[in-house]
């Protein structure tokens, strides 16, 4: 059965960085995506980045240029470098993995996403 990890959240001030990482165990990547989505108190879950299998990935515009997700192949784990990260970012990070899906797509909808982490707190404040 697969399962995913989180781990790397914390607290850091505005314009700090924190890697998170997503460990994936118990099963294959492919033919999948990973996705990081995120959820502030109050507010709707929300897709951050994704990288899918063909290591085509896709980025939220709200973090476009800040952070940075990549896959290691052989162990179908996924982490995500957070940088001049500021308070807005707050929540709590989930990692995703994907329903099978066609080469050329990237999914993005929380319903394409059959397997979940169980989260990590990243706080940013002064």
């Amino acid at each position: 059965q697969v399962q995913l990890t989180e781990s790397g959240g914390g607290s850091v001030q505005p314009g700090g960085s924190l890697r998170l990482s997503c460990v994936n165990s118990g099963g294959s990547f492919g033919p999948r995506t990973v996705a990081w989505f995120r959820q502030a108190p109050g507010k709707d879950r929300e897709i951050v980045g994704a990288v899918s299998w063909t290591l085509r990935t896709y980025y939220a515009d709200s973090v476009t240029g800040r952070f940075t997700i990549t896959l290691e192949r052989g162990t179908g784990s996924v982490y995500l470098q957070m940088t001049n990260l500021n308070p807005e970012d707050t929540a709590i990070y989930y990692c995703a993995r994907s329903r099978p899906h066609r080469e050329y797509d990237i999914p993005r909808e929380l319903p394409e996403f059959d397997t979940w982490g169980q989260g990590t707190q990243v706080t940013v404040s002064s």
